[in-house]
């Protein structure tokens, strides 16, 4: 009896030890393909961290720039004292916005010596204000189809991982003969490895995208709304200019 419980104690003992396995180790052990799985969907994973921050800081310096400049556009005495400030502001897309408009209004009233500009030439700076605006906008959005990649397939890359580390196991099965945990367990093991990784690649990706997105189309409004309020100032100065010039 005393034998035989010393025998049992050791083999708990013994136990953990024989299969304690790191995760490293485990991946190793694993098929080329699963392990072709893994990097991929790290690599993914690390290179939209690396999206993610990169964007945060640009997205927020962005519209916490835009919230400053307007403040300051509005509290300006003259255009172009707002156009002197507009320098302090370089990650401002509406900062961008309103030179922009300005240097193609400039241009327009140096051509029209008289300051009875015509409205209809107010179109060169709605479009200069509307390319602009497109140009800014692309900058915030650029590396977005990453992060939206990223969530839609990297659940599917570790699916693919993890139906083939199944299919391994099932083959080992039909080569031994046996459905024992020793046989199948690494190969489930990694299997349900690729599944995890892939969601760990794929859930911060999407939620930063919508994020993002989300973040961005509430700078576009702003930068669309001071576009409209900067064209209907432009549009009563040169209104009350040209009335004044009739009346000479």
């Amino acid at each position: 009896m005393d034998s035989a419980l010393t025998v049992y104690l050791a083999t708990i003992g013994a136990a953990p030890t024989a299969a304690d396995a790191s995760m490293l180790s485990l991946l190793s052990d694993a098929d080329i393909i699963v392990q072709m799985v893994l990097l991929l969907l790290v690599l993914m994973s690390v290179t939209c961290w690396a999206i993610i921050l990169n964007k945060f800081i640009t997205v927020r310096g962005a519209a916490w720039q835009s919230a400053r400049f307007v403040d300051m556009f509005w509290k300006a005495t003259a255009l172009e004292n707002a156009y002197q400030a507009a320098g302090r502001f370089p990650r401002s897309p509406t900062a961008a916005v309103f030179k922009a408009g300005y240097v193609e209004l400039a241009k327009l009233t140096q051509q029209d010596q008289s300051g009875a500009m015509d409205l209809g030439l107010t179109e060169n700076v709605e479009r200069a204000l509307r390319r602009t605006a497109q140009v800014e906008l692309n900058k915030l959005e650029r590396m977005n189809a990453f992060l939206a990649t990223t969530a839609s397939t990297g659940p599917f890359i570790g699916l693919f991982g993890t139906v083939w580390g199944i299919l391994r196991a099932f083959q080992k099965i039909g080569i031994t003969g046996q459905a024992s945990i020793q046989t199948v367990g690494p190969d489930i093991s990694h299997a349900l490895v690729a599944t995890a990784v892939g969601l760990l690649a794929a859930i911060p990706a999407s939620m930063a995208f919508n994020y993002f997105n989300s973040s961005i189309r509430n700078i576009a409004s702003e930068v669309d709304a001071f576009s409209a309020d900067f064209l209907n100032i432009v549009k009563r100065h040169y209104s009350q200019q040209s009335a004044q010039a009739g009346r000479r």
